[in-house]
Parts: structure tokens; sequence; C-alpha cells
């Protein structure tokens, strides 16, 4: 696994009522500062990559639909610079998975439905000063397929 990074299964408790999941907790050290929450829809088929941020951490939880998300160690020094990591995360794996700051992060929404995103931050976003930069979802360093390779 990436340095830093920490992927939490979750786990289901579900009855004839339907489903419980414990997402987020603050005495959990990651996740102890977040600051801001914000919600996203992607729809089937969409690639959102990369960005990364130089101080932020971004700690995401898929809570419909299904992704693969791509990590990628940008980190200089880091002991898993230029790793990549792939992860499978939505409604049939719910996870959380928090993405430490200087690793590169996007991910595709797999299969007909849309995914919804939840993602927490431990900065708030500031559009006059965004920790923010982009990566393009092809380019050559990361060199990652994002083709489907059984199917």
């Amino acid at each position: 696994m990436i340095d830093g990074v920490v992927l939490k299964v979750l786990t289901v408790h579900a009855d004839d009522r339907g489903l419980l999941m414990e997402v987020i907790r603050d005495d959990e050290p990651v996740f102890k500062s977040v600051k801001q929450t914000t919600f996203t829809i992607a729809l089937p088929g969409v690639i959102k990559a990369f960005h990364w941020h130089k101080r932020q951490w971004d700690v995401w939880f898929f809570s419909s639909g299904m992704a693969q998300v791509v990590l990628y160690d940008l980190r200089e020094g880091s002991p898993t610079s230029g790793r990549t990591e792939v992860f499978y995360m939505g409604e049939r794996r719910p996870a959380v998975l928090a993405i430490p700051p200087g690793v590169a992060h996007g991910y595709r929404v797999l299969g007909s439905a849309p995914a919804t995103l939840l993602y927490h931050t431990t900065e708030h976003y500031d559009p006059a000063d965004p920790d923010e930069e982009r990566i393009a979802f092809d380019d050559p360093r990361i060199g990652f397929d994002w083709r489907t390779k059984n199917g």
C-alpha cells in the first residue's frame, strides 16, 4: 500500500429493515480533522483524474454506484514514490479511503449507474488559494490504462 494511505473496509449491519454502516468516527486518527464535506455525482463511464494536494488529506466514501479509484505517489523521498495503487469502492465494496497530501488521485465510474462520492477534507476549500494541482488522466508519468481489462 502507498505510504500513508488508509483503507477502512466498512462493516455492513443488515436486516429486514435495511442496512447501517458507520463511515467516520472522530476517534480514528486520520478522521479527527475533517473540516469540510462535499458531495458529487459522476455519470457512468466518467473519468475524474488526476488531482493532488500539497497540504490537504482527502477522505473518500462512495455511497452508491461503483468506482475504480487510482492513486499515484508523487512524493519525492516517500518509500512508495512512483507507486500506483488501485481500489474498487462503492455500494458493493463499502470502504473509506484516506489519501494523504502528495498522492495523486482519481476515479472512473464503473457499470451503468452513476457513482455518488461523499468526500471529506482536512482543509476548507479556498477559491482564492485552492490547494489543488491537476494532472491529465492519461499523463505518461503515471501511465495508467483506464480501459476495462476483463470484458
